[in-house]
């Protein structure tokens, strides 16, 4: 370690030239990286749902489906369909024409034919891409079918959603990293004596992000809301330890001329410390691969790569960064804006049984809050309301009754007899408003044999057939979910190995994995973190203490939506515990060791709260601010109601993690002393 510290300070140009160096490869990484908007592919596979979509996927071509209204004729439907099928990506369009033919007039037509492609003044046709919802053949494929010149056309369905996401987020990622940076800057340079150590920080920060953005292409892919929040994030979790290395730096120039000497003695003085600090953070995303949801282990991947990445950056490019810029630091210092929290301490001492008695009564709104707060689980939601497919959603609505569609995959040696009870079944449930299948053709005109291949197709093929049923009711709402129950009821009478998929079908899986996720690798989150502090501390009672505080910060932020009337995107309850936890638990670490210290000395517990409050407060506050700062501007600012309340939650959650920890948490050590000094190995 001696001889790779020594390296590192007394190379600086060379350091800062391979470190430069390295960014090529990363940056060639991070464009070869794949990036997947559709949520719903991160269900196991071993549900149903995920098994049916598959097979509609690989032998219907009908994974990825859009439905497109067209406020026109049927001649003009037609010539659309004919301008459409020419698009690379485009398997096919289901229409009237190409279901029944011409021959048939409208009025003669069956109900379930009708009530599918027709409605007030518009045509509808369902169009089939020929690759999964968030490929960029799918993607370009939209691109084309919106440049088509024709009456006004509305495309709605998953992937037009995930299209419209993938364009929200590719023109605000960038936009993200610079109100981060921006803010983040604010508040470096208030609360640093030099204007260019916050710049410095910054750089080395950028440096570690675009490294773990690089490394993702081993992963192959990262998820839309990963590419969204992990600069961010890493920015916000990271910045520690580069403000933690600096003040060592500092301190030892103290008592060396030799600046390089300094920097060496810093890093041997920091690493381990810096290794200990980052070790909970690292635990708070790794543990979100224990998920079922695959978002869990993408986030948990990436982010807890990010604060290896920043680690190892931190101790390697910083130094080298800091002692290159030596001179420009001294010549641009000024006054560091933050209090002394001399007052603080000694109010914290003074009321300590009052204070503890507020923390304890604290628990009792802001749990009954975290209960009780509202998730949704329907993307569209999340989007902003004027997007093409959330207006084509609601003509779709609106139109022709129709919120949602369902996908049935059954036998296709299923008897003629069997396949119509079926149908009937489904027909007789409530919001079931239309039902697609061969029999819906056959029924007018022909035996299905008689059918042409690319009809048949649509609905038989591979040994299955398709049956579509429509819905009027919205995704992710308690009467879609009643009725999918009733429907895997009815399919399972007539074939027990029948599938029943689609957007609303998955989101429904989706409610159920996210809500024992959520309580999995909250569990696993706060006995892994009570192990490290337990080993770290060699104690019982402090890891008690020490989480009981973090975890009021938690019940409280994710408590506040309940109070306020706000209803939050789901996987926002999944994470934020585990971030918060991980990410602000340092706060708490830092004031007890210093506290420990002190105490070791004095044998004066008031004494020993009263310096410790007042000589890491400031730590603290620098820290949650700089963490709040490269979070909220996000929060505020991003349209994606899904980034924008997990960015929203990260600041609110360092600022109140912030004030438990320096206005309760030294009242809580002072009452609850005794229990720590019979639990912790060594204390006298």
């Amino acid at each position: 370690m001696k001889k790779f510290t020594k390296f590192i300070s007394h190379h600086p140009k060379i350091v800062f030239l391979v470190m430069t160096a390295l960014l090529i490869p990363s940056f060639l990484g991070y464009k070869l990286t794949g990036v997947n908007y559709d949520i719903l592919t991160y269900l196991p596979d071993d549900l149903k749902s995920t098994q049916g979509q598959k097979i509609l996927d690989s032998e219907f071509k009908n994974a990825a489906t859009g439905m497109l209204i067209l406020e026109g004729t049927d001649h003009e439907a037609e010539m659309l369909r004919e301008e459409i099928l020419k698009i690379d990506g485009v398997e096919d369009v289901i229409s009237k024409s190409s279901t029944v033919g011409d021959m048939i007039p409208q009025e003669f037509l069956p109900d379930d034919i009708k009530d599918v492609f027709y409605g007030p003044g518009s045509t509808l046709m369902i169009v089939k891409f020929s690759d999964s919802a968030s490929s960029f053949t799918t993607m370009a494929a939209i691109d084309k079918i919106k440049s088509i010149d024709s009456p006004d056309k509305y495309l709605s369905g998953i992937s037009s959603l995930v299209k419209d996401t993938k364009d929200i987020i590719d023109k605000e990622t960038p936009i993200y990293v610079i109100l981060a940076v921006a803010l983040g800057l604010v508040i470096l340079s208030l609360t640093n004596e030099s204007t260019v150590i916050p710049i410095v920080f910054m750089l080395t920060i950028g440096y570690a992000i675009i490294y773990n953005f690089g490394t993702n292409v081993f992963l192959g892919e990262i998820s839309y809301i990963t590419k969204a929040i992990a600069a961010v994030l890493q920015l916000a979790v990271t910045m520690d330890y580069s403000i933690f290395l600096y003040h060592r730096y500092v301190e030892e120039k103290n008592y060396t001329e030799d600046k390089n000497e300094a920097m060496d003695i810093a890093i041997q003085k920091t690493i381990s410390a810096l290794f200990a600090s980052s070790l909970t953070t690292f635990v708070g995303f790794i543990v979100l691969i224990l998920m079922r949801l695959g978002l869990g282990k993408d986030i948990g991947l990436v982010m807890s790569k990010g604060v290896l990445i920043g680690l190892l950056t931190t101790v390697t490019l910083l130094p080298a960064m800091l002692l290159l810029v030596e001179k420009l630091v001294t010549k641009y210092n000024h006054r560091v804006l933050l209090p002394s929290f001399d007052k603080l301490s000694e109010f914290n001492l003074r009321h300590s049984k009052t204070l503890t008695l507020v923390f304890v009564g604290l628990f009792i709104p802001a749990v009954f809050g975290s209960i009780n707060t509202k998730l949704y689980y329907n993307l569209d939601r999340s989007l902003p309301q004027d997007l093409d497919s959330i207006v084509a959603l609601n003509k779709m609505k609106k139109d022709y009754n129709m919120a949602t569609t369902h996908f049935i995959v059954v036998k296709d040696d299923l008897s003629n007899s069997s396949l119509n009870a079926l149908l009937d079944g489904l027909k007789e449930i409530d919001g079931i408003n239309s039902v697609l299948s061969t029999n819906s053709v056959t029924g007018v005109t022909l035996p299905q044999e008689f059918l042409p291949d690319k009809v048949r197709d649509n609905f038989a093929k591979g040994g299955y057939q398709m049956i579509m049923a429509n819905s009027k009711y919205q995704t992710a709402s308690p009467e879609v979910r009643e009725q999918i129950k009733k429907m895997r009821s009815v399919i399972s009478k007539y074939d027990s190995e029948g599938y029943l998929t689609g957007e609303a079908v998955l989101t429904d899986d989706l409610t159920d994995i996210s809500s024992q996720d959520f309580k999995m690798v909250n569990i696993a989150s706060i006995a892994i973190v009570f192990v490290i502090i337990a080993i770290v501390f060699k104690s019982l009672g402090i890891p008690i203490v020490l989480i009981a505080a973090i975890e009021l910060a938690i019940q409280i932020n994710m408590g506040v939506p309940y109070y306020i009337n706000q209803t939050i995107p789901f996987i926002t309850s999944i994470i934020i515990g585990v971030i918060q936890l991980g990410s602000t638990i340092d706060y708490s670490i830092l004031l007890t060791n210093r506290f420990l210290h002190e105490y070791e000395i004095s044998s004066d517990v008031e004494e020993s709260l009263r310096i410790a409050t007042k000589e890491t407060s400031k730590s603290i506050v620098t820290s949650a601010l700089s963490f709040m700062a490269a979070t909220i501007g996000v929060g505020l600012y991003s349209k994606m109601e899904i980034v924008s309340t997990i960015c929203t939650f990260l600041a609110r959650g360092a600022i109140i993690s912030m004030a438990v920890i320096i206005f309760l948490l030294p009242a809580l050590i002072s009452v609850t002393f005794p229990f720590i000094k019979k639990t912790t190995k060594g204390l006298n």
